[in-house]
């Protein structure tokens, strides 16, 4: 049985986690594999007073998140106590944003060389040409069958050669030659894995989502709500000005040959009667069919008569216009 002292170290550990999801805005879900002591030291004290970074054993973790949920429902704590897998740890925001954060870890990155038996992160690939090395170190190079020649004195791969695979283990002859040849192909941080915010825990790529993204995004789903609402025949405030812009296009149709008109049809009207004569006239409006035609102004009015009876031929088949307006 853990005598009192722990269990009091326990219950202080178990209050601060739950106040913390109770009183932050967000907090990030991260991951400190392979992070020294001294990294996660530095990034404490840059965000003293901003953010709390809060550590602990999965076990206790979970075991606080059990018992928070019990005493506030609505926060959460279930969601988040079901993705604590790993080495893992909080980053709680108080009084900075989440993106303050993480440029925060980013700067507290440290460069790692290649130990044996590691699992690789990278693809790396010795580049042809001069290493610096003078040629008693040939048995390096040899035990991975690299090609090399000797140069003025010195080793010089013969091609590019891969000495390090994605997901695969970095081998002992591998490991020592990228010391000698002082090369740090791993690099080491804290990485945001997760995000809790709004009793949700959602993936930390949102992150990176821009306003330009979102905005793109939404304007797509409008696009595609306009085209189903004019497909099923159903009114939409996305399909309106879809539905009234072919409903003019069915009426200056209807108008061509008639003496009936209103102001509406009559710049319609005159292209159709004289379409070299309103190209003269409209050089701003016929320019950029003008120059596609390559032709001058014949061919340019050409095309202008063929997409004019496209669009007529085309908006005819539309049977929903008509019955506006039957």
């Amino acid at each position: 049985m853990p005598n009192a002292e722990k269990l009091a170290k326990k219950q202080k550990y178990f209050d601060k986690l739950q106040d913390l999801c109770v009183n932050s805005s967000a907090a990030l879900i991260v991951h400190v594999d392979h992070v020294t002591s001294k990294q996660m030291q530095d990034i404490r004290l840059e965000m003293r007073g901003r953010a709390t970074v809060l550590m602990g054993k999965n076990t206790m973790i979970r075991k606080a998140l059990q018992l928070g949920h019990e005493n506030h429902p609505n926060v959460g704590m279930d969601v988040l106590r079901s993705n604590i897998r790993g080495n893992i740890g909080f980053i709680f925001a108080q009084t900075c944003t989440l993106d303050d954060i993480r440029d925060v870890l980013r700067r507290f990155r440290k460069e790692s060389p290649a130990k044996a038996g590691m699992i690789s992160m990278v693809d790396l690939s010795l580049p042809s040409g001069p290493t610096g090395m003078d040629p008693s170190q040939t048995a390096f190079f040899q035990a991975l069958n690299i090609g090399t020649k000797i140069v003025k004195g010195q080793i010089e791969l013969v091609s590019e050669f891969p000495i390090l695979k994605n997901n695969e283990k970095v081998s002992a002859s591998a490991s020592v030659l990228l010391q000698k040849l002082g090369i740090k192909p791993f690099e080491y941080g804290v990485e945001v894995k997760q995000v809790y915010q709004d009793a949700s825990v959602f993936d930390a790529a949102v992150l990176d989502i821009g306003n330009d993204v979102l905005i793109a995004k939404f304007l797509a789903g409008i696009a595609n709500m306009a085209a189903f609402s004019r497909e099923m025949g159903i009114p939409t405030e996305a399909g309106l000005p879809h539905a009234f812009g072919n409903a003019f296009r069915n009426i200056a149709a209807l108008l061509a040959d008639v003496d009936f008109t209103f102001k509406e049809v009559e710049e319609v009207k005159k292209f159709l009667a004289d379409p070299d004569a309103y190209a003269a006239a409209n050089p701003s409006a016929a320019g950029p069919a003008a120059g596609a035609g390559g032709g001058g102004g014949g061919g340019a009015a050409k095309e202008e008569k063929k997409a004019a009876a496209a669009a007529v031929e085309e908006e005819e088949e539309e049977d929903m216009d008509f019955d506006l307006f039957s």
